[in-house]
């Protein structure tokens, strides 16, 4: 069972995001408040779970959750900004949209840009400490998934049904032989079989 705090006293938003290692589709990011001393024996990193688990823990969350927000940013904007400031803003944009100002973000990874008037803890893997952050964890994979079942409606040779733009070799063979989609991520260096270098 992950910690379902980690302050006694403060109200704590919980943060993640999903599609950072993508080559196609935006990022998304959430933020989760849980009520104090919540507790659920199955929210997890969302990686640890199954697609089918994450849908029924999605449902879960946004029910029990005190506030929960999800935001994402475009391809485009990642291109400017590159990926990991396009990740802090997907967070950032995440925490506005909260119905509550929590006192607290706990985000997970090893770095983060502030937000401003409220601190910040950064925790590596803290999606597999904290309840919150696995929560985020969630719902930013949940949301993001179903994005990627519409594009694949879209753009149907990139077998984003089943990578969601991650670089499988299905994809990376269809970027070969049709190209880039406007939902591609132009900045993002693909190596390997393509022999192609995108900057």
């Amino acid at each position: 069972m992950l910690q379902s705090s980690f302050t006694d006293d403060l109200t704590e938003a919980g943060c993640d995001e999903a599609g950072r290692g993508c080559l196609a589709g935006p990022v998304f990011a959430a933020a989760v408040i849980l009520p104090a001393g919540y507790e659920h024996p199955l929210i997890n990193d969302s990686k640890k779970l199954s697609p089918r688990l994450r849908e029924q823990l999605r449902i879960v969350i946004e029910q029990d959750a005190l506030a929960w927000s999800v935001a994402f940013v475009p391809p485009e904007e990642i291109d400017e900004i590159n990926i990991l400031n396009a990740s802090f803003r997907a967070i950032h944009k995440a925490v506005a949209g909260l119905a509550h100002k929590p006192d607290i973000l706990l985000v997970d990874g090893n770095r983060f840009a502030p937000y401003s008037g409220i601190p910040h803890r950064c925790f590596v893997k803290g999606d597999g400490l904290f309840l919150s952050i696995a929560a985020a964890s969630i719902l930013a994979k949940t949301y993001r998934d179903r994005y990627m079942q519409d594009l694949h409606i879209r753009y149907p040779d990139y077998g984003w049904d089943r990578n969601k733009g991650y670089p499988s070799p299905m994809h990376r063979q269809a970027i070969a032989e049709k190209g880039l989609t406007p939902v591609h991520r132009k900045s993002f260096h693909l190596k390997g079989q393509l022999k192609i270098e995108y900057f």
